[in-house]
């Protein structure tokens, strides 16, 4: 059984929906309590087995490499001024997984599908890898990325991506699956944002995914598309029109998106009610505010 053991996370958009706070940080840089978005998606990733984790950047955003790197100056004074818990929280950073880091740089088109050209040398061409979008988040008992290797190992797939269900007024937000009759969670297509009643489900596509080398490959040479972008369902489609296998796989526990105000402040929420040391006081200040 191929052991996956690189993770590509997509960072490299201008989060204009959070300017001015973006204008000179990432968006996957902004804070969930007390650790980055994108922290959070190492942690996924690492719990998963994941062992190189490559982050596609732009320029001007250096932050996110000096996140994941050691800081000697902060680790000396927190060990002089004896607040060693502190310290231990920053010193295992780096040792999450090996980081690797690349631009996308101005010469390529717009879409979530440009960054398989950025990582193509990164990749062996008989490597299966995940690829996560950076700005979604996941709550589970297991994790998601591990449920969908399983899922890509035991099918032996060339795709498996994330669904999750959502309400018809958020349909035409997502992209949406259309399944296969009679085949499971093997899908037909894949379809960009369309209104409900124009849209194949109600199982959205979110940022989890697991792939084979074909993507990358299609990704070299693919059309642009809707807008004028390069999409991964579009890529997708192209394998399954072929007849490769493709799963849509409805994960155990929860996607938030942190994608816009709300809906960061909402996760924000609902990531610091786990907390053990801020939940309870939290949700009693919530029970008190609004009722």
């Amino acid at each position: 059984m191929e052991e996956i053991k690189k993770a590509v996370i997509v960072a490299a958009g201008y989060g204009t929906r959070f300017l001015p706070a973006t204008k000179n940080q990432p968006k996957e840089m902004l804070p969930i309590v007390d650790k980055p978005i994108i922290h959070y998606l190492v942690e996924e990733a690492v719990e998963s087995g994941i062992k190189d984790i490559i982050v596609v950047t732009r320029a001007g955003q250096m932050s996110m490499e000096d996140h994941f790197d050691s800081n000697a100056e902060l680790e000396q004074e927190l060990e002089k001024t004896g607040k060693l818990d502190r310290l231990e929280k920053i010193r295992v950073i780096p040792q999450m997984a090996n980081f690797f880091y690349t631009r996308q740089h101005k010469g390529y088109p717009y879409g979530n599908a440009v960054p398989l050209r950025c990582v193509a040398p990164l990749i062996s061409k008989d490597e299966s890898f995940v690829y996560m979008f950076g700005d979604d988040l996941t709550i589970s008992e297991k994790p998601v990325v591990k449920q969908l290797i399983e899922v890509y190992q035991k099918e032996k797939a060339k795709v498996v991506l994330g669904v999750q269900e959502v309400p018809d007024e958020e349909v035409e937000r997502y992209g949406t699956v259309k399944y296969k009759e009679g085949k499971g969670y093997e899908i037909e297509a894949g379809y960009e944002k369309l209104p409900l009643k124009e849209a194949p489900s109600n199982m959205a596509q979110f940022g989890r995914f697991v792939f084979s080398y074909d993507m990358i490959e299609k990704a070299q040479k693919a059309p642009l598309g809707k807008d004028n972008e390069l999409w991964i369902l579009d890529i997708i489609n192209s394998l399954a029109q072929e007849g490769k296998k493709v799963i849509a796989q409805p994960i155990e526990g929860k996607w938030y998106t942190t994608g816009d105000p709300l809906r960061y402040l909402k996760t924000s929420i609902e990531f610091a009610l786990k907390r053990k040391d801020i939940g309870p006081e939290l949700k009693k200040y919530l029970q008190d505010r609004f009722n």
